[in-house]
């Protein structure tokens, strides 16, 4: 509805243009039918037939052309304030106001001013006294200055809330791609190279089994737990794609239950510090947080054969921090390595490094080869 009155707006303004030219020059021709020269009925005829062609055209001139038709309808209000004013004066105050409408409806704030402008002071010069058009104009031409300033500001503000749009638009579409990219990358490292493994124990087995079919029932029930290994890998894995469910605005909470999740799901114990008090973190940020803490788990469980997991959570003046500790066999590096450092390094979890720096998140891991490893994330809370 709102495009179909933008379009239908350019017709309404012609048609009320050819309206009040042919009303011009009838009463000019009612009122003056002597003392005014052939020039005038010629001026005003050919600016009626001009508002004729315009409002036939259905559009609104744009660029040098729109200003020239501005500037036409304003010669035009000068030429009917200069004859007979007083007793055309409702017909000059009348294509004054069209001439303001045209102005705030096609044009900027500068146009606008420019013609209050102009015509205010030819008011104020006109040789006959012309107080009550004076006053119209000035009264009309300052409201309608106000309009334009406002119409600008917002303009400006509509323009600002696009690009921010925009700018959403195109994060959401390169996280979506980012996410997509780990989890390709996620599941290929995981349940994928799980199951080509388990495809090549398969063909090993039937080769044995064709020799020896006491050493192939043996190897079938290493298959038989690898496959149970496998689903519950899988399960998790499946598991971490689930959306966050986040409890209000308490984020502690809702990570103590991720824990004891992933405990349940994985058998591997979990002590889990934290108070339950609202911790403030924005929406967005919240997620963020327990999907690093998920992911966190999820490598313990995937790579680092631990029998144990400490979590901490606690809020300082520094910000949020999170510990996520296990006993398993570490990384292939001993030390402890900031964010900054692992990039350098190109040592860590890729995934978990790229979550920290879309946050602005401070992040040391600390590896302990065959005594374990422990990941640390310091998030700013303003």
């Amino acid at each position: 509805m709102l495009l179909s009155a933008q379009f239908a707006l350019p017709r309404y303004i012609g048609w009320a243009r050819v309206l009040l030219g042919v009303l011009a020059l009838a009463l000019v021709w009612l009122l003056f039918p002597a003392g005014v020269s052939p020039l005038l009925y010629g001026v005003m005829a050919a600016y009626a037939a001009y508002a004729v062609v315009v409002a036939v055209r259905g559009k609104s001139y744009a660029g040098v052309l729109g200003l020239l038709a501005l500037f036409g309808d304003t010669v035009f209000f000068l030429i009917m304030a200069s004859y007979g004013a007083e007793r055309m004066l409702w017909l000059a105050s009348g294509f004054y106001l069209f001439l303001l409408t045209e102005a705030l409806a096609f044009y900027s704030t500068v146009e606008v001013v420019v013609i209050v402008a102009v015509c205010a002071l030819f008011c104020v010069v006109l040789p006959y006294g012309a107080a009550v058009l004076e006053r119209t104009v000035v009264v009309a031409g300052v409201v309608a200055c106000g309009f334009a300033v406002n119409k600008r500001q917002q303009v400006q503000e509509i323009e600002r809330l696009k690009q921010k749009v925009s700018d959403a638009e195109k994060a959401a579409d390169k996280a979506g791609e980012e996410e997509r990219v780990r989890i390709a990358s996620d599941f290929h490292d995981g349940p994928l190279q799980s199951f080509i493994s388990l495809q090549m124990r398969l063909e090993i087995l039937r080769k044995v089994m064709e020799r020896d079919i006491n050493a192939g029932m043996a190897d079938l029930k290493e298959l038989q737990a690898l496959a149970q290994t496998q689903v519950r890998d899988l399960r998790t894995f499946l598991h971490s794609m689930r959306p966050v469910d986040v409890d209000g605005a308490n984020l502690v909470a809702t990570a103590r239950r991720a824990a004891e999740s992933f405990q349940k799901e994985s058998g591997i114990p979990v002590t889990f510090i934290g108070a339950n008090s609202p911790v403030g973190l924005p929406q967005e940020l919240t997620l963020e947080v327990l999907q690093m803490l998920r992911e966190a788990l999820h490598n313990v469980q995937k790579h680092a054969g631990a029998t144990r997991v400490a979590v901490a959570m606690e809020k300082t003046d520094r910000g949020l921090e999170i510990s996520i500790d296990d006993n398993g066999h570490g990384f292939g590096f001993a030390g402890a390595y900031s964010l900054e450092e692992l990039e350098l390094l190109r040592l860590g979890p890729a995934s978990l490094k790229r979550r920290a720096r879309s946050i602005n998140a401070e992040l040391l891991l600390e590896s302990r080869p065959g005594r374990g490893s422990g990941v640390k994330f310091r998030i700013p809370l303003s």
